[in-house]
């Protein structure tokens, strides 16, 4: 009974997805090919999914992020303009090689632990923390689950979607870097005209900390070099900093380390949106989305994929709209995700990213009116999600 209690509202909202999709699925309102279909094609990306949440919970713990944010505020040497640079490059990097949702789960409590032993404040940085981690998350697969799903259907490697996605990728960041600097950073909104850098952060356990970060250097090299899975390259990864944890510090190897509630949330929420997709769904989005390839197409896909997941939720949306893409229109349907990628800013509920942010932020008093987050978000999305796709028609 205790165990009910301390679930927490996330935790109840995968298990009701999951509920769901099973029911749906055997009271025959999904089909049983259907479901199959949807559940062969996550088994890797759950299996990705696991592994790399794993590795960047492990590396957080040895303290590989607390030096590389000290050591941003120190190069910041007390000038708010360049700390503001170095910030965004932090989150922007951490999202795009780590997952957006390690930049909400991790750096979050990161940054502002930064922030309160260095008198900075802490809104600029919670911020710059949660508009990067979705904004920033359109270059690698490895950035965002929804990258994972597209590059399958448009048959692109790690460095060909860089290729195709480089120019929207640095247009989208712009954009973020300019309305983080109007609405939180710039002189008057940040609360002080200078800072203290901080001592140079000392990991715990030298040890811990080079074989952390020798991983996920790995790991990246492995992603973007080699032809080998993306599964592969993070389980990989993972059990080599899980090795090194069993050797020195085995109390830290816990079970709430696996992301439990992802892997249950991510089969629910694909049930559920198959089910919904299979029963009228399709039609509207295929209406709504369109099947004209050229440009205009791309603008009106980006304008839905972003509107519907400030409504719904990004990932439901796009899986339902990729469904909808004519699969010959690969440029509409990358126009998509830049919708669902750099959209979901202005509503909390418009990414998992957001929401996990949402509760780092309140597990450490920080409090972002919701007012603001939506207004300024609103001007974030409608802003970036042009630009990206200005971008993606410019260098098609």
């Amino acid at each position: 009974m205790r165990a009910i209690q301390r679930l927490h509202p996330l935790d109840w909202l995968a298990v009701g997805l999951l509920a769901c999709g099973l029911l749906f699925t055997a009271t025959g309102l999904l089909p049983m090919e259907s479901a199959g279909q949807a559940m062969v094609r996550i088994g890797p990306l759950l299996a990705f999914l696991a592994t790399v949440i794993v590795l960047a919970e492990l590396t957080s713990e040895a303290e590989v992020f607390d030096v590389v944010a000290s050591g941003v505020a120190r190069a910041g040497q007390g000038r708010y303009a360049r700390l503001f640079v170095l910030c965004v490059a932090f989150a922007s990097i951490t999202t795009i090689t780590l997952n957006l949702d390690t930049t909400a789960v991790l750096l979050t409590p990161v940054m502002l632990s930064l922030a309160s032993r260095v008198k900075i404040a802490a809104v600029p940085l919670a911020m710059t923390t949660v508009w990067l981690a979705n904004t920033a998350s359109l270059l690698l697969p490895v950035s965002n689950l929804t990258n994972l799903l597209a590059a399958n259907r448009v048959a692109l490697r790690p460095t060909e979607l860089a290729g195709t996605m480089w120019a929207p990728q640095l247009a989208a960041i712009a954009v973020t870097m300019g309305c983080l600097w109007l609405f939180f950073w710039r002189r008057g909104r940040r609360g002080a005209e200078a800072y203290i850098p901080p001592e140079r952060h000392r990991p715990g356990d030298r040890v811990l900390f080079r074989v952390c970060a020798v991983a996920c250097a790995g790991f990246l090299l492995a992603m973007l070099l080699a032809d080998v899975p993306l599964w592969l390259a993070s389980a990989t990864a993972a059990v080599v900093v899980v090795v090194a944890f069993a050797v020195r510090r085995p109390a830290s190897l816990r079970p709430s380390l696996v992301p439990w509630r992802l892997l249950v949330m991510v089969p629910g929420l694909f049930l559920v949106v198959e089910t919904v997709n299979v029963n009228g769904l399709h039609e509207l989005l295929t209406a709504a989305v369109g099947t004209d390839g050229g440009v205009l197409g791309m603008f009106r896909a980006s304008a839905v994929g972003g509107g519907l997941s400030n409504v719904l939720n990004n990932l439901p949306v796009y899986l339902a709209g990729e469904s909808a893409v004519p699969h010959g229109n690969h440029q509409q349907l990358l126009a998509l995700l830049i919708g669902t990628n750099v959209g979901p800013v202005v509503t909390p509920w418009a990414s998992l990213a957001t929401l996990l942010w949402f509760e780092r932020c309140h597990a450490q008093g920080v409090r972002v009116p919701l007012r603001s987050f939506m207004a300024t978000g609103a001007v974030l999305a409608v802003g970036a999600v042009l630009a990206s796709t200005a971008a993606l028609v410019a260098t098609k």
